[in-house]
């Protein structure tokens, strides 16, 4: 079983040249204590954390047989993980490195489950579907379609909450973009890629969907926290010249307000990066994490105290080599730790950085080796009670699905 790296000498002693300030800071003391692995699933991809009450709920997909895939579960209590269970397993599933199903807890203590699944023999082809379980996983509904939208194009990058008594899920939808046999961001052929969202009520049923934003980006991940003050919805906007920036919008009163930049990065990129933000909440204090490559590779942060209405300036967090595929999580005390991937000692490493909600920021540190190759995936990160728990995907053999805690120190 492979450990994670639990020190930063080595990444340390490589710091010179334009990033040495930067690399300065992986070399003061540790903020957390990284544990050994704690679950592996070794033919797992694609995994996903949601915290339910006390427990861990951690989600991915594997091959099955004959060709099929199957969307697994698996629950940790206290320090004990419970053998997998299996949501959905079928020969029409989506399977994709950067558009990973879910698993979220409601406060009537159903789960719903989410995950993406071919519609017609075209490449991008399919649409979202969710079911319920009332036994907290051990047995599933049957799965539906949440988007009034049954076109054969895209539908996808789900981010879903808790949400009065049910859930709120907003989704990249590919309606307008035409048959779902390419996607090519900058095919101008095609209409845009749009955002849209739902809320899921008490008795299981969707409400219409609406437009959140007319023009994003094709393939990168949305995000959504819930604030003091309502909703907060992340993703990463395209403009008609092809400024790629992030933008937020805030859902109060049933209505959203129109989408507006976290930072004015100004990243031109006439495709699609597939590297969408995350977003973390606590009362009227919002973290949003990103990359960008706007001026070289970079992942900031940026923090709201007034519910996402304005943000101070962006805090840099990476150490220099970024690849992106950021996550962000509120710590237990105060302030925030975000996740991404690096190039490090000729290598792909899962780091991570605390955020103080005043803007400083502590040591890189580094969480486990990987690669930067998409068979890496996105690393996802989920709270409970003191402490935060991990998961990647680790490519090649003796990896897949792995996952460990990281407890703040002090």
């Amino acid at each position: 079983m492979r450990q994670p790296h639990r020190r930063n000498s080595a990444w340390c002693r490589a710091a010179g040249g334009a990033i040495f300030v930067i690399l300065l800071a992986a070399c003061r003391p540790a903020d957390f204590e990284v544990g050994a692995v704690e679950f592996q699933a070794p033919a797992g991809m694609a995994p996903n954390l949601t915290t339910v009450g006390d427990q861990v709920v951690l989600s991915w997909l594997e091959p099955s047989r004959d060709g099929r895939h199957a969307l697994r579960l698996a629950v940790r209590d206290g320090t004990t993980w419970r053998p997998a269970g299996t949501v959905v397993e079928n020969d029409s599933l989506f399977v994709n490195w950067a558009d990973f199903p879910s698993v979220l807890g409601l406060s009537d203590g159903r789960w719903v489950a989410h995950w993406l699944q071919k519609t017609a023999p075209l490449t991008y082809a399919y649409h979202v579907k969710l079911a319920i379980s009332n036994d907290r996983g051990a047995t599933w509904g049957e799965p539906f379609v949440p988007h009034g939208d049954r076109s054969s194009t895209e539908h996808g990058f789900v981010a879903m909450v808790p949400w009065e008594g049910g859930a709120a899920l907003a989704w990249l939808d590919g309606r307008r973009t035409g048959s779902g046999a390419e996607s090519d961001a900058g095919n101008a052929d095609r209409g845009a890629m749009t955002v849209r969202f739902t809320t899921l009520g008490t008795d299981g049923l969707p409400a219409p969907d609406i437009e959140v934003d007319d023009r994003a980006c094709d393939c990168c991940q949305n995000d959504m926290a819930l604030t003091s003050r309502g909703l907060v919805l992340v993703f990463r906007d395209r403009s008609p010249e092809e400024i790629r920036d992030i933008a937020l919008a805030r859902y109060s009163d049933g209505e959203w307000t129109r989408p507006s930049k976290v930072a004015d990065d100004g990243w031109y990129y006439p495709g699609c990066p597939v590297n969408g933000p995350a977003v973390a909440a606590a009362g009227d204090t919002v973290v949003v994490a990103w990359y960008t490559a706007a001026d070289g590779p970079r992942v900031y942060a940026a923090i709201s105290s007034d519910g996402g209405a304005t943000f101070g300036p962006r805090i840099r967090v990476d150490g220099g080599k970024p690849t992106g595929r950021t996550d962000v999580a509120m710590l237990p005390g105060g302030g925030a730790v975000v996740s991404w991937i690096e190039e490090a000692d000729d290598a792909g490493k899962i780091m991570i950085r605390r955020i103080a909600f005043d803007g400083r920021a502590g040591p890189v540190q580094v969480v486990a080796s990987t690669t930067t190759a998409r068979a890496a995936g996105f690393p996802r990160l989920t709270r409970v009670r003191d402490h935060i728990v991990v998961a990647w995907t680790q490519p090649g053999e003796g990896g897949g699905v792995q996952v460990a805690s990281v407890r703040p120190r002090g």
